[in-house]
């Protein structure tokens, strides 16, 4: 078991590592910048989290409850609307803060960043219980190749949070915070998987779905709307090729 766990942190640490780096590119960003990259910084973080909803979690939601008693479908969509259910409840509960602006600046920022760390609570869930099986040191390879693929698409992520967050008025260094602590769950839930994994696996298509659809409804609600220019447009687009190109070539 001992050495399950540290496999297991090994490879979720360096999932986490890649998801700081993504929010260390805020240290890039200029103050000129700050005004003028708002909607495409928007839009680059909605095109990544829909691609990221679709590669990295509702496919693979569909794949893994294919055979079972329910059909394949069936978590996924449940899923989806629980995920969704979740945020729109969330947000309700911050009705003051749609009443000034700057208030409803943390309000979105609340929004985004917690969407995106749901997102992160199955993929280190599925690094860890791969490394904790390849303990033995059989399947590493096929361990390691999955940490590298969660790995390099956590770079954009980590970017699709603090970027909109320095945009949004944040300093550097809290927008780089909020960017590497959405990231930090993942080698929490890796651990905490291996010490209960023999009731993850059912689960695991049902917290795929249920984090694509909290992604899906800040996508819609949040980013969108305060993205519709040309420029946000084009960074969405961006975001969304992105995305698509790092899940589809490393999934």
């Amino acid at each position: 078991m001992t050495r399950a766990l540290g496999f297991a942190a090994l490879g979720t640490l360096f999932t986490f590592s890649m998801t700081t780096l993504g929010a260390a590119t805020v240290f890039l960003l200029g103050q000129s910048a700050r005004t003028r990259g708002q909607e495409p910084m928007l839009g680059f973080a909605g095109g990544v989290m829909t691609a990221a909803s679709v590669w990295s979690l509702l496919l693979p939601a569909i794949a893994q409850s294919a055979g079972g008693r329910l059909p394949a479908w069936l978590p996924a969509a449940a899923g989806l609307v629980l995920g969704a259910a979740f945020l729109a409840g969330l947000d309700a509960l911050l009705p003051r803060l749609r009443r000034q602006s700057g208030d409803a600046l943390r309000r979105r920022n609340m929004l985004l960043f917690t969407a995106i760390t749901l997102h992160n609570v199955p993929e280190g869930m599925a690094v860890g219980l791969a490394f904790a099986l390849a303990a033995d040191g059989e399947g590493l390879a096929g361990a390691a190749a999955l940490a590298l693929g969660i790995g390099v698409q956590n770079f954009p992520e980590g970017a699709a949070i603090s970027l909109p967050l320095r945009q949004m008025g944040e300093s550097r260094l809290s927008a780089f915070l909020g960017g590497t602590l959405s990231g930090a769950v993942e080698p929490l839930f890796g651990v905490l998987v291996v010490l209960a994994a023999a009731g993850m696996h059912a689960l695991m298509p049902w917290l795929l779905s249920f984090a694509a659809g909290a992604m899906l409804y800040v996508v819609v609600e949040e980013l969108v709307p305060q993205s519709n220019t040309r420029g946000g447009v084009c960074g969405f687009l961006g975001g969304f090729l992105v995305m698509m190109i790092l899940d589809v070539a490393l999934g």
